[in-house]
């Protein structure tokens, strides 16, 4: 897929206008606080999803100076090819709801959008993908299954709903040992629901590692290897074990920590524990990568999530790197500009010597809020 025209009216610190990009890499940039990142936010949230930076809808329309508030209302538009044909959607915010319209058909909610406009973003926060523990990198796989598998989320939420139906009893059994003769029923359910979800993740992994390699050996020039392993927190889980064999295993974890999970009143081994080791050359990528290795990494990830999107859906999504240049030295930063083929990138940065690292595609100045297309000669 690829946008045609980006409108916005009333959003963030943007001038009301219009962006036609072109189908390959697109370069966003100006100074600190310009508006190229809002740029990029308005075109993710027509995955049908939230702000990546966290904003509430509430706080996405144009600030009105004067009172120090936000205005009512906000509306994006955007003309965009996918499923081989030309398509059309729009974002209304107000007073803090969104709504939308699909192809001129009007729908109640924003997330109506799900499905349509495929994207994938990587901003500075991705890098705690890295820097921090087990938590965020759950996040990335369970964020990139749900969007290529949407009931996925179900089954994710399902899951974390029991989980937290055996934690109250785990607690409740201090107080009232007679219970903890049901808690064999939650082991079961939980167990069950539990390696669905290892099952998924397992595959997924399996399926990203050889396009995480290629997309780093761009990125690094082959001078460095990465490598993605999958880290069940269930001991006894083994890759590509059958789901009867998977559930097993994650009783058999159950059992083993019971006295454990009583004592603490929570569940110390599931899912809701995984993690992936992500090395370089043989050693982590969190505790000897450099930042601008860290950073790449990153990119390799996203950029493979955004290769087997393509593979499942048959359709290429847009690819968004805000402030992705910065650490990266010159040899990584032509890779960005000039050798993601085949698919549509949205790019900011500030530095316009960097800028002069594109070869062919547009380039874009933001100013103030107001967007303005250079010719490339």
């Amino acid at each position: 897929m690829h946008v045609i025209r980006l409108a916005t009216q009333n959003f963030r610190n943007l001038e009301d206008g219009e962006l036609f990009p072109c189908k390959g890499v697109n370069v966003i940039y100006g100074g600190n606080a310009q508006g190229k990142t809002n740029l990029l936010e308005s075109l993710w949230l027509f995955t049908g999803g939230h702000s990546f930076r966290g904003a509430k809808d509430a706080e996405l329309p144009k600030l009105d100076v004067q009172k120090g508030t936000n205005t009512s209302k906000a509306s994006l538009a955007l003309d965009f090819h996918s499923e081989e044909r030309d398509q059309s959607a729009v974002l209304n915010f107000e007073n803090g709801r969104r709504n939308s319209v699909i192809n001129g058909v009007k729908k109640k909610t924003g997330s109506a959008l799900i499905g349509k406009v495929c994207a994938v973003i990587f901003s500075p926060e991705h890098l705690l993908l890295i820097k921090e523990g087990p938590a965020r990198r759950r996040g990335f796989l369970d964020g990139a299954l749900c969007q290529m598998k949407p009931g996925y989320a179900g089954l994710l939420s399902v899951y974390n709903r029991s989980l937290l139906q055996r934690n109250a009893l785990l607690k409740d059994i201090s107080r009232y040992p007679e219970l903890e003769d049901t808690l064999s029923v939650w082991d079961l359910r939980l167990a069950k629901l539990g390696a669905e979800v290892m099952r998924e993740r397992g595959k997924y992994l399996e399926r990203l590692a050889p396009k995480v390699h290629g997309v780093y050996a761009g990125i690094s020039k082959n001078h460095e290897e990465i490598q993605i392993s999958y880290s069940p927190s269930v001991k006894n889980y083994v890759e590509n074990l059958s789901l009867p064999d998977a559930e097993q295993a994650f009783l058999e974890e159950l059992a083993r920590t019971r006295n454990t999970d009583l004592r603490s009143g929570f569940t110390n081994s599931g899912p809701h524990r995984d993690d992936f080791e992500i090395m370089l050359d043989g050693f982590s990528a969190r505790v000897y990568g450099s930042q601008g290795q860290q950073r790449s990494t990153v990119l390799a990830l996203k950029l493979a999530e955004a290769e087997l999107l393509s593979d499942f859906t048959g359709e290429t999504p847009i690819v968004l790197l805000d402030d992705v240049m910065s650490e990266l030295d010159q040899s990584r930063q032509d890779y960005l500009m000039n050798h993601l083929h085949g698919r549509q990138v949205f790019l900011t940065c500030c530095s316009p010597e960097t800028v002069e690292l594109l070869k062919t595609g547009m380039r874009f100045r933001v100013e103030a809020g107001k967007v303005f297309p250079e010719n490339m000669e």
